[in-house]
């Protein structure tokens, strides 16, 4: 574990010229390390395993499998966005796995938001697992391991009390542990650092500054036992609120912000008829570690487009709220 230590003297990746370094650097070093063989990395589209498929890309081409499962709790039209991008422009070698009936399947019913964590993440690295034991000459798994994880590996290894394990490599099958030598060109940056070399390698800024997303995806944010009507509902008002912060100039202050739906109804009024529908909470932060978190103050004028749009264009939702807490006392998300 010392190995892993950031060297004291490692300069912060600031600059594009750093990133350029930086980069040189990790694709000698990756095609050192890999040689002719295959490389088998899990794409989510989020930040860290973007850029590292995008430099591996870069360094071995089409050795490198990208497998992107779409547990059909992603937001809306990220799965387009992660093959537009990969397989469209930078021809990557993508397995896209459409599993949304899979998940959605296992999910019906279960409300304890625990149990719906655990069954998401149990059955990705399932499907996950499936697709990469069809590939005898992948011998190599990459991971978007950064630094804060292996800080916190540390610090359980040290004994003090870690914040999480490390969370990339726990959960994989005996088999595929045995199998896979680690791939890692990122364990020694930061967020910020990792964003920089996404920008040096020409990724899209949507992608690159891509705010913080759970791993169970919507999943934690569709309250309660998940149902496709109320998951569509939730997917469309948070497309509207992402757009409306990206018309204002607030995607580009604001750390998180996102949508939740409760299951619960009230009683609303459409088409001179009473009918019940679900609220969307909107939930709004910034923060720089996520220990704490206060309140964005959006604007009324923009809560009030956000409103009209979210009642007059998701069908199923009633009604729109703010949600003011800070952290704490309450989390940043809602499960």
């Amino acid at each position: 574990m010392e190995n892993n230590r950031r060297p004291e003297t490692m300069a912060r990746i600031t600059t594009p010229e750093l990133a350029a370094s930086f980069i040189e650097e990790q694709l000698q070093a990756v095609r050192a390390q890999v040689g002719d063989k295959k490389v088998i990395l899990a794409l989510s589209g989020g930040v860290d395993s973007s850029v590292v498929a995008a430099l591996l890309i870069k360094a071995i081409g089409k050795q490198l499998v990208c497998v992107h499962v779409n547990h059909g709790l992603m937001r809306k039209n990220e799965s387009e966005n992660v093959i537009e991008v990969f397989r469209n422009q930078l021809d990557a070698n993508l397995v896209y796995i459409d599993a949304t009936d899979r998940f959605l399947n296992l999910l019906s019913g279960v409300s304890d938001p625990e149990e719906k964590r655990k069954i998401i993440g149990k059955d990705f690295i399932e499907v996950f697992a499936d697709e990469a034991r069809k590939y005898d000459d992948a011998l190599f798994l990459a991971q978007g391991t950064i630094y804060p994880d292996i800080l916190e590996s540390i610090e359980q290894a040290e004994g003090k009390k870690a914040v999480k394990s490390h969370h990339n490599v726990g959960g994989l099958p005996e088999d595929l542990k045995a199998k896979f030598e680690l791939v890692e060109p990122l364990k020694l940056l930061f967020k910020d650092e990792v964003r920089t070399v996404g920008r040096a390698l020409g990724l899209p800024s949507e992608m690159v500054d891509r705010q913080p997303f759970p791993g169970p995806g919507l999943g934690v944010r569709c309250l309660g036992a998940i149902t496709r009507d109320r998951l569509d509902a939730l997917r469309e008002a948070d497309a509207i609120l992402r757009e409306e912060f990206a018309n204002c100039g607030l995607s580009k202050t604001v750390w998180q912000y996102f949508v939740v739906v409760p299951d619960i109804k009230s009683v609303g009024v459409k088409n001179d008829s009473r009918y019940e529908g679900w609220p969307a909470i909107l939930r709004a932060v910034n923060s720089t570690d996520a220990m704490t978190a206060t309140i964005e103050e959006i604007p009324y004028a923009v809560l009030h487009t956000i409103t009209k749009r979210i009642i007059t264009e998701v069908p199923g939702i009633n009604r729109v709220l703010y949600d003011i807490t800070p952290k704490p006392t309450g989390t940043i998300e809602w499960e």
